[in-house]
């Protein structure tokens, strides 16, 4: 007679994952009117998944689960053919309920945190199912061809372009170049997509944030275009752009925070002035576009951007072209104007060398955070020339004027760090 293994907490601990996730979207079907799978049923399904995982162990055998799986399919089905409801056909609880019984077995075979993340967001499905519907009848024509057409450049065309570095200074990666189109599209289809479900007076602030977390720079052309296409869009591409640089601020502050503590306070003493400028501009531009009567959306024709993406993929290659050449010119003495020239096109590289090279004792603290702040500068003064450029007169008055406060702080406190350094 075999003696029983003592009990095994990871064990423990996955069957009760799985428990949990059977709870969760049980609780959820719960809502329906009369479910033909509820709490009960769902918690036992995720419990199943554990089991056929426990026992497919023992017999290093797949089959426990695809047959615990199979009966599980087949006898829900039957339920709703025994008594069919024809307002509820019943197909998304037959997969719910399936996925219920894999995010069991997966946790068990120790995919704990896909799993649960995978169970939180078909719980969020399943519960926005009537605003997902009422979303999806809203869509026209023209949208259902931006999403097809940003899901062909991000997922068809990106995946298959080359990671690697050609052409004079090896300065050219076809998908860094064709990410920024992507980036910039992607972030045109969001900012479409915010201000025509909040509308603009919310919307903006929404965008503008999510945007510079992703790219600021992509966030300011589109912005940019779109007001130079309608003036009365004016005060929500300049509220957008200024959100999105003053995120830039912080994300390169957070970035620091994480590699590198011992060096946030000086960078903050570059940072936080030209942040607070910024806010000031920015509670500003807020009052003035809370005190409209209306605040306008885009009229676009296609809300992916493509033509101007495009473009700008090429512009971005030219300057990182120019970048590459002034780093080779320079070498590795001139380390401020390597952080001026790639701050033109990304802050995040220039921050993330320089980190690296405190980190390993081969830069000092000072030009450390010197080179991220010129960084910061230079890419801010690319952007501001940029919306200006393409944002016409009116945009140029109000983005200038709040870039310029954003500089004049970053400036002050770069003096600063360089004459305490």
């Amino acid at each position: 007679m075999e003696t029983e293994l003592p009990l095994d907490p990871t064990q423990l601990q996955a069957v009760l994952i799985a428990l949990g996730i059977g709870l969760l979207l049980g609780l959820e079907r719960e809502r329906r009117e009369n479910p033909r799978a509820g709490l009960r049923t769902f918690a036992l399904v995720g419990l199943l998944g554990a089991l056929s995982g426990l026992i497919g162990e023992r017999f290093d055998s797949l089959w426990p689960f695809l047959i615990s799986l199979t009966l599980i399919g087949a006898m829900i089905i039957a339920a709703y053919l025994q008594d069919p409801d024809p307002q509820e056909p019943g197909t998304t609880s037959v997969v719910a309920l399936l996925l219920c019984h894999t995010l069991g077995f997966m946790v068990w075979e120790g995919i704990v945190r896909l799993s649960i993340m995978i169970a939180v967001g078909a719980t969020v499905l399943l519960y926005f199912k009537p605003t997902l519907r009422g979303w999806a009848t809203r869509l026209t024509a023209r949208d259902w061809h931006s999403i097809l057409q940003f899901g062909i450049l991000s997922l068809v065309i990106l995946p298959v372009l080359p990671d690697q570095n050609f052409g004079p200074f090896g300065a050219l990666n076809p998908y860094q170049i064709w990410l920024m189109v992507v980036l910039i599209s992607g972030v045109s289809l969001a900012g479409y997509a915010a201000l025509q479900l909040v509308g603009g007076r919310y919307g903006a602030p929404l965008v503008g944030l999510f945007g510079g977390l992703v790219s600021s720079t992509a966030t300011t052309l589109v912005f940019a275009r779109d007001a130079s296409k309608r003036q009365d869009f004016v005060p929500i591409s300049a509220l957008v752009i200024l959100i999105a640089n003053l995120v830039m601020l912080v994300r390169v502050a957070v970035v620091c925070a994480v590699l590198a503590p011992s060096l946030l306070l000086p960078l903050a003493q570059i940072a936080l002035p030209g942040l607070a400028l910024g806010l000031g501009a920015l509670a500003y531009q807020w009052r003035t576009l809370m005190a409209r009567d209306g605040s306008p959306v885009p009229d676009t024709k296609n809300p992916t951007e493509l033509r101007t993406a495009i473009t700008f993929g090429a512009i971005y290659a030219a300057v990182l072209l120019g970048a590459a050449w002034l780093s080779d010119v320079a070498g590795s003495k001139g380390l401020y104007l390597l952080a001026v020239a790639s701050g033109l096109t990304d802050v995040d590289a220039i921050t993330l060398s320089s980190l690296r090279l405190f980190s390993l004792e081969r830069l000092e603290a000072v030009p450390t955070v010197i080179a991220i702040g010129l960084a910061m500068m230079s890419n801010l003064a690319f952007k501001t020339g940029l919306a200006m450029s393409v944002g016409g007169r009116a945009l140029s008055r109000q983005v200038f004027l709040a870039m310029l406060a954003v500089g004049l702080g970053l400036g002050a406190g770069l003096a600063w760090v360089g004459t305490a350094g």
